[in-house]
């Protein structure tokens, strides 16, 4: 269960997409920005199998 979403990188403002894993509920964890490649904590929530919020912010390194 996968849906891709696209969004607004934190760093660059390019718009790039990743690929969510729809069968965890609340999920955090860290990826790099394809464009920059600079770490954005994604922060996905799910429910019944449809994306309910997602959040990306910048980490500084």
């Amino acid at each position: 269960m996968e849906l891709e979403h696209f969004f607004q990188c934190p760093h660059c403002w390019e718009s790039i997409s990743m690929i969510l894993d729809k069968s965890v509920a609340h999920q955090t964890y860290i990826e790099d920005c394809e464009v920059c490649c600079n770490p954005i904590e994604i922060t996905p929530t799910f429910n019944a199998g449809e994306l309910e919020g997602f959040y990306a912010e910048s980490i500084e390194q």
